[in-house]
């Protein structure tokens, strides 16, 4: 395990199914991330990179290899990691607060203790004013905030996730990305993204992992330099067209190949 990593992922195998029909998602992936450090999962599609975050979160389990939070060894899904996917996961009959409540349920909180978690985090979001609405009264990108609040509000060591704007239109996308990393600024989370849009993996991220195709391994691993906070303005600057050009060559790469 890489010296203060808060996650580890080590010689990551995932196979599919057994015998002729057996499909390897993943070899040898390997991997660290530093506490607070903010990293994105990128490649072609069908490289593994959702798998791998299933298996990180505990929803899915290695053929071989292991996940360790903090040098512990994952072993199902955990408090110690929040997870975000791109579909809201909302459950339709609360409202935004009373789901956020609903995750603090096994915090051991007093009802005004979770009540007032609750309110902090959809604060955080900017949807206090809307804690009393439910999901349909809300739009996509108001219920992903509700989603992220829900899974900061236990107050976990990772938090994961999966193409969770990809769903979005491009101005709320956008807006979401700033939302984020605000968040992230402010609060110093350990983040592992994965997202199919490079863009989006340059400005929210410090690093960029980029996958092979499948069996997905890492093929590449791209520093991002730019200052925090970030900005829109900064998407024509050199510091970020650089990275996103390393990354979008490394992506082309595997591309190429699968066609060949």
């Amino acid at each position: 395990m890489s010296e203060g990593a808060k996650l580890t992922v080590q010689e990551l195998d995932k196979r599919f199914g057994d015998g002729d029909d057996a499909v390897q998602a993943l070899a040898g992936t390997d991997f660290s991330i530093a506490e607070n450090e903010f990293v994105t999962l990128v490649g072609t599609s069908g490289c593994g990179k959702s798998t791998l975050l299933s298996i990180v979160a505990g929803l899915e389990e290695p053929t071989d290899g292991s996940v360790l939070v903090e040098g512990h060894e994952v072993e199902g899904p955990g408090r110690d990691r929040g997870v975000v996917f791109q579909a809201y996961t909302l459950f339709p009959w609360l409202t935004a607060r009373q789901n956020v409540e609903f995750a603090l349920r096994d915090e051991g909180l007093t009802k005004s203790d979770v009540r007032q978690r609750a309110d902090q985090h959809l604060r955080m979001v900017g949807l206090e004013r809307f804690a009393s609405a439910r999901p349909n009264e809300l739009s996509g990108g108001m219920r992903q905030r509700v989603a992220i609040a829900r899974a900061l509000s236990y107050r976990p060591l990772i938090l994961l996730m999966d193409e969770p704007f990809g769903a979005l239109d491009a101005l709320t996308r956008q807006l979401m990305q700033e939302l984020l990393t605000g968040i992230w600024e402010q609060h110093r989370l350990t983040v592992l993204f994965v997202t199919h849009d490079v863009e989006e993996a340059i400005y929210i991220s410090d690093r960029v992992l980029v996958m092979t195709n499948r069996p997905g391994r890492i093929k590449a691993e791209v520093p991002v330099d730019l200052s925090r906070p970030r900005s829109p303005e900064m998407l024509s600057d050199a510091t970020f067209l650089e990275p996103k050009a390393q990354v979008l060559e490394a992506i082309r790469e595997e591309s190429l190949e699968a066609l060949e």
